[in-house]
């Protein structure tokens, strides 16, 4: 019997009414539920700090000249880097650049429709994923504008140093330790002890 309103125009309200009781509970379109792509406010300002932080220091610094901030510990040190992580293919022809950058596209795609699919609450998946989404756009901008990542953050103790890196590698560095914290320790808090 279709559920559409007919003949006079109280019988035909009466008729539509109660066919819509008899469909109470079915959701012909549901509402799709609330998801976490709010989270990439996040990573905009990821990225935004990034943009900024790398823009002073190659105003204000000289290349591979050290300025000390805490003595034995940290400097602000002014580098490029054409490679990946640790310098990784720096010495390349310039094919390196491109290479990453797409790496980067598709990795970011792929951790947005994660955060697509992942209720907005869960701020255990999405603040980690969107640290990294913030982490890989900035170092990317700077890939295509640059042809080159800036670095500029330089940990030591006496002679060790850690390799340059910025803003965006840190964020991505702690939405990955965040994200692998959470997925290893994450499930056994949310058991609750047999008795």
């Amino acid at each position: 019997m279709p559920c559409a309103p007919f003949g006079a125009k109280e019988a035909a309200e009466r008729k539509y009414h109660a066919c819509l009781r008899r469909r109470q509970g079915i959701r012909l379109s549901p509402l799709p539920k609330p998801n976490a792509l709010v989270w990439l406010l996040l990573s905009a300002s990821v990225i935004g700090l990034d943009q900024i932080t790398k823009a002073v220091v190659r105003h204000a610094l000289v290349p591979y000249m050290p300025h000390e901030v805490i003595p034995h510990v940290l400097n602000w040190t002014l580098a490029f880097n054409r490679g990946a992580a640790f310098s990784f293919l720096s010495d390349s022809s310039g094919w390196q650049v491109w290479l990453f950058g797409i790496l980067a596209v598709v990795v970011c795609i792929g951790l947005i429709v994660w955060l697509a699919r992942t209720p907005r609450a869960d701020w255990r998946t999405a603040l980690p994923v969107a640290l990294v989404i913030g982490g890989a756009l900035g170092n990317l901008i700077d890939r295509l504008v640059h042809g080159q990542v800036t670095d500029f953050i330089q940990v030591y103790w006496h002679a060790w140093s850690w390799p340059a890196f910025n803003v965006a590698d840190s964020a991505i560095t702690v939405g990955a330790v965040i994200l692998i914290a959470f997925g290893l320790l994450g499930g056994h808090a949310s058991r609750t002890p047999q008795q």
